[in-house]
Protein backbone atom coordinates (compact mmCIF):
# COMPACT_ATOMS: atom_id res chain seq x y z
CA UNK A 1 0.00 0.00 0.00
CA UNK A 2 3.28 2.43 0.69
CA UNK A 3 4.14 2.05 -3.30
CA UNK A 4 0.73 2.50 -4.38
CA UNK A 5 1.06 6.17 -2.18
CA UNK A 6 3.92 6.65 -3.93
CA UNK A 7 2.92 6.30 -7.34
CA UNK A 8 -0.17 8.89 -6.71
CA UNK A 9 2.22 11.84 -5.94
CA UNK A 10 2.67 13.29 -9.65
CA UNK A 11 -1.12 13.15 -9.44
CA UNK A 12 -1.28 16.64 -7.59
CA UNK A 13 -0.19 18.32 -10.31
CA UNK A 14 -4.36 19.28 -11.71
CA UNK A 15 -7.56 19.62 -9.90
CA UNK A 16 -8.54 16.57 -11.73
CA UNK A 17 -5.68 14.78 -10.45
CA UNK A 18 -6.16 15.80 -6.79
CA UNK A 19 -9.24 14.40 -7.05
CA UNK A 20 -7.92 11.56 -7.95
CA UNK A 21 -5.48 11.77 -5.13
CA UNK A 22 -7.97 12.54 -2.35
CA UNK A 23 -10.15 9.58 -3.61
CA UNK A 24 -7.38 6.89 -3.11
CA UNK A 25 -6.62 8.15 0.50
CA UNK A 26 -10.81 7.31 0.94
CA UNK A 27 -10.52 3.78 -0.63
CA UNK A 28 -6.86 3.19 1.16
CA UNK A 29 -8.36 3.17 4.49
CA UNK A 30 -10.50 0.44 3.46
CA UNK A 31 -9.86 -3.19 3.50
CA UNK A 32 -9.20 -4.97 0.25
CA UNK A 33 -9.26 -8.79 -0.72
CA UNK A 34 -6.20 -9.07 -2.58
CA UNK A 35 -3.40 -7.09 -4.20
CA UNK A 36 -5.01 -8.59 -7.58
CA UNK A 37 -7.67 -5.79 -6.66
CA UNK A 38 -5.65 -3.04 -5.85
CA UNK A 39 -3.82 -3.16 -9.24
CA UNK A 40 -6.82 -3.36 -10.89
CA UNK A 41 -8.04 -0.33 -8.99
CA UNK A 42 -4.66 1.33 -10.01
CA UNK A 43 -5.24 0.74 -13.78
CA UNK A 44 -8.76 2.01 -13.79
CA UNK A 45 -7.16 5.53 -12.29
CA UNK A 46 -4.30 5.73 -14.45
CA UNK A 47 -6.75 4.91 -17.58
CA UNK A 48 -8.91 7.92 -16.03
CA UNK A 49 -6.19 10.19 -16.04
CA UNK A 50 -4.82 9.56 -19.63
CA UNK A 51 -8.93 10.05 -20.73
CA UNK A 52 -8.67 13.63 -18.81
CA UNK A 53 -5.12 14.49 -20.18
CA UNK A 54 -6.27 13.13 -24.08
CA UNK A 55 -9.70 15.20 -23.66
CA UNK A 56 -8.04 18.59 -22.10
CA UNK A 57 -5.36 18.16 -25.44
CA UNK A 58 -8.50 17.79 -27.92
CA UNK A 59 -10.04 20.74 -26.87
CA UNK A 60 -7.06 23.06 -26.95
CA UNK A 61 -6.28 21.46 -30.90
CA UNK A 62 -10.09 22.86 -31.54
CA UNK A 63 -9.59 26.03 -30.19
CA UNK A 64 -6.36 27.14 -31.90
CA UNK A 65 -7.86 25.50 -35.26
CA UNK A 66 -10.69 27.82 -35.01
CA UNK A 67 -8.43 31.17 -34.00
CA UNK A 68 -6.42 30.13 -36.68
CA UNK A 69 -9.00 30.17 -39.05
CA UNK A 70 -11.06 33.31 -38.63
CA UNK A 71 -8.29 35.45 -40.45
CA UNK A 72 -9.29 33.83 -43.46
CA UNK A 73 -12.80 34.92 -43.66
CA UNK A 74 -11.62 38.31 -42.57
CA UNK A 75 -9.79 38.39 -45.26
CA UNK A 76 -12.22 38.54 -47.68
CA UNK A 77 -13.51 41.38 -49.42
CA UNK A 78 -16.53 41.90 -52.25
CA UNK A 79 -15.87 42.13 -55.50
CA UNK A 80 -15.69 45.90 -57.20
CA UNK A 81 -18.08 45.99 -59.80
CA UNK A 82 -16.19 46.84 -63.07
CA UNK A 83 -16.66 50.19 -64.21
CA UNK A 84 -18.50 50.82 -67.52
CA UNK A 85 -17.24 52.34 -70.68
CA UNK A 86 -17.70 55.69 -71.71
CA UNK A 87 -20.82 56.55 -73.77
CA UNK A 88 -18.13 58.04 -76.34
CA UNK A 89 -16.46 55.07 -76.83
CA UNK A 90 -19.28 53.26 -79.21
CA UNK A 91 -19.42 57.02 -81.09
CA UNK A 92 -17.93 57.91 -84.10
CA UNK A 93 -17.21 61.63 -83.35
CA UNK A 94 -16.05 62.72 -79.51
CA UNK A 95 -16.11 65.95 -78.29
CA UNK A 96 -12.82 67.95 -78.04
CA UNK A 97 -11.32 71.34 -76.95
CA UNK A 98 -8.43 73.44 -76.40
CA UNK A 99 -7.40 73.72 -73.13
CA UNK A 100 -7.15 77.33 -71.08
CA UNK A 101 -3.49 78.10 -70.02
CA UNK A 102 -2.57 76.43 -66.64
CA UNK A 103 -5.60 74.16 -66.76
CA UNK A 104 -5.04 70.53 -66.51
CA UNK A 105 -7.18 67.60 -67.95
CA UNK A 106 -7.56 63.61 -66.83
CA UNK A 107 -9.62 61.39 -68.83
CA UNK A 108 -12.76 59.72 -66.91
CA UNK A 109 -14.48 56.64 -67.06
CA UNK A 110 -18.34 56.00 -67.32
CA UNK A 111 -20.79 58.90 -68.21
CA UNK A 112 -18.24 61.62 -67.36
CA UNK A 113 -15.50 61.95 -70.01
CA UNK A 114 -13.21 64.05 -68.54
CA UNK A 115 -12.03 65.99 -65.29
CA UNK A 116 -11.00 69.56 -65.93
CA UNK A 117 -8.89 71.34 -63.20
CA UNK A 118 -8.95 75.39 -63.23
CA UNK A 119 -6.09 77.42 -62.62
CA UNK A 120 -7.30 78.58 -59.57
CA UNK A 121 -6.96 77.42 -55.66
CA UNK A 122 -10.84 76.71 -53.89
CA UNK A 123 -13.38 74.78 -54.40
CA UNK A 124 -14.72 73.90 -58.46
CA UNK A 125 -14.60 71.68 -60.25
CA UNK A 126 -15.10 71.15 -63.91
CA UNK A 127 -16.63 67.95 -65.74
CA UNK A 128 -17.05 66.93 -69.34
CA UNK A 129 -20.14 64.11 -69.22
CA UNK A 130 -21.13 61.90 -72.28
CA UNK A 131 -25.22 60.37 -72.36
CA UNK A 132 -26.35 58.76 -75.16
CA UNK A 133 -29.70 60.46 -76.90
CA UNK A 134 -31.32 64.01 -75.28
CA UNK A 135 -30.41 62.35 -72.14
CA UNK A 136 -33.65 64.15 -70.45
CA UNK A 137 -33.66 66.94 -72.12
CA UNK A 138 -32.90 70.45 -71.51
CA UNK A 139 -35.02 71.81 -68.87
CA UNK A 140 -35.22 68.62 -66.50
CA UNK A 141 -31.42 68.99 -66.74
CA UNK A 142 -31.37 72.15 -65.96
CA UNK A 143 -33.58 72.43 -62.94
CA UNK A 144 -31.48 69.08 -61.53
CA UNK A 145 -28.14 71.37 -61.81
CA UNK A 146 -30.59 74.52 -59.87
CA UNK A 147 -31.23 71.64 -57.22
CA UNK A 148 -27.51 71.09 -56.85
CA UNK A 149 -27.22 74.54 -54.95
CA UNK A 150 -30.35 74.70 -53.83
CA UNK A 151 -32.73 76.58 -56.26
CA UNK A 152 -36.19 75.84 -57.28
CA UNK A 153 -36.95 74.60 -60.60
CA UNK A 154 -38.08 77.05 -63.25
CA UNK A 155 -40.54 76.59 -66.50
CA UNK A 156 -39.74 76.55 -70.14
CA UNK A 157 -40.29 80.63 -70.18
CA UNK A 158 -37.70 81.05 -67.68
CA UNK A 159 -35.55 78.69 -69.01
CA UNK A 160 -35.53 80.34 -72.52
CA UNK A 161 -34.51 83.39 -70.25
CA UNK A 162 -31.24 81.99 -68.54
CA UNK A 163 -29.83 80.58 -72.01
CA UNK A 164 -27.09 81.90 -73.38
CA UNK A 165 -26.08 80.42 -77.00
CA UNK A 166 -22.44 80.00 -78.20
CA UNK A 167 -21.42 79.48 -81.53
CA UNK A 168 -18.89 76.94 -82.16
CA UNK A 169 -17.59 74.40 -84.66
CA UNK A 170 -19.47 71.43 -82.59
CA UNK A 171 -22.70 73.52 -83.51
CA UNK A 172 -24.95 75.72 -80.98
CA UNK A 173 -23.75 75.83 -77.14
CA UNK A 174 -26.44 76.67 -74.61
CA UNK A 175 -24.73 78.15 -71.86
CA UNK A 176 -26.73 78.94 -68.34
CA UNK A 177 -25.18 80.31 -65.08
CA UNK A 178 -26.94 79.77 -61.06
CA UNK A 179 -25.99 81.93 -58.16
CA UNK A 180 -27.10 80.44 -55.02
CA UNK A 181 -29.03 82.14 -52.31
CA UNK A 182 -27.43 82.68 -48.36
CA UNK A 183 -24.28 84.19 -47.62
CA UNK A 184 -21.60 81.58 -48.56
CA UNK A 185 -23.01 81.05 -52.17
CA UNK A 186 -22.36 78.50 -54.47
CA UNK A 187 -21.99 79.30 -58.42
CA UNK A 188 -22.46 76.79 -61.58
CA UNK A 189 -21.93 77.47 -65.39
CA UNK A 190 -22.82 74.71 -67.69
CA UNK A 191 -23.19 73.92 -71.34
CA UNK A 192 -25.35 71.58 -73.17
CA UNK A 193 -24.25 70.59 -76.68
CA UNK A 194 -26.13 67.93 -78.49
CA UNK A 195 -25.37 65.66 -81.78
CA UNK A 196 -27.21 63.33 -83.77
CA UNK A 197 -26.21 60.11 -81.38
CA UNK A 198 -25.49 61.80 -77.88
CA UNK A 199 -25.36 64.90 -75.38
CA UNK A 200 -22.64 66.48 -73.88
CA UNK A 201 -22.67 68.72 -70.16
CA UNK A 202 -19.45 70.86 -69.38
CA UNK A 203 -20.25 72.25 -65.93
CA UNK A 204 -18.25 73.98 -63.35
CA UNK A 205 -19.26 74.03 -59.87
CA UNK A 206 -18.07 75.47 -57.30
CA UNK A 207 -17.78 78.43 -54.80
CA UNK A 208 -18.87 81.39 -56.02
CA UNK A 209 -15.41 83.42 -55.96
CA UNK A 210 -13.21 80.38 -57.64
CA UNK A 211 -15.38 79.84 -60.18
CA UNK A 212 -15.98 83.63 -61.07
CA UNK A 213 -12.70 84.09 -61.26
CA UNK A 214 -12.52 80.79 -64.16
CA UNK A 215 -15.82 82.00 -65.57
CA UNK A 216 -13.40 83.62 -68.59
CA UNK A 217 -11.42 80.72 -68.96
CA UNK A 218 -14.36 78.30 -68.92
CA UNK A 219 -16.12 80.81 -71.96
CA UNK A 220 -12.71 80.41 -74.38
CA UNK A 221 -12.86 76.81 -73.73
CA UNK A 222 -16.75 76.49 -74.85
CA UNK A 223 -15.72 78.55 -77.59
CA UNK A 224 -12.80 75.79 -78.38
CA UNK A 225 -15.51 72.76 -78.26
CA UNK A 226 -15.06 71.03 -81.88
CA UNK A 227 -16.04 67.17 -82.57
CA UNK A 228 -13.31 64.73 -83.41
CA UNK A 229 -13.01 61.53 -84.92
CA UNK A 230 -13.43 59.21 -81.72
CA UNK A 231 -9.94 57.17 -81.05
Amino acid sequence: MGLARIAFVGLRQSNTQSQLFHTYDHVNNQSFPGAFDMQKYLLVLLLAVAGCRRAEVSRYQVKQTAEMQAPLFAQERPRAEPIPDSPAASLPNALAWTLPRGWTERRAAGVRYATLKPAVGGKIDVSVVVLPGPAGGELANVNRWRGQIGLASIDERDLARARRSIKTRAGAVSVFDFVSDGNKKSRLLAAIVVSDESTWFIKMLGDESPVASSRPDFIHLLQSLHFDAAS
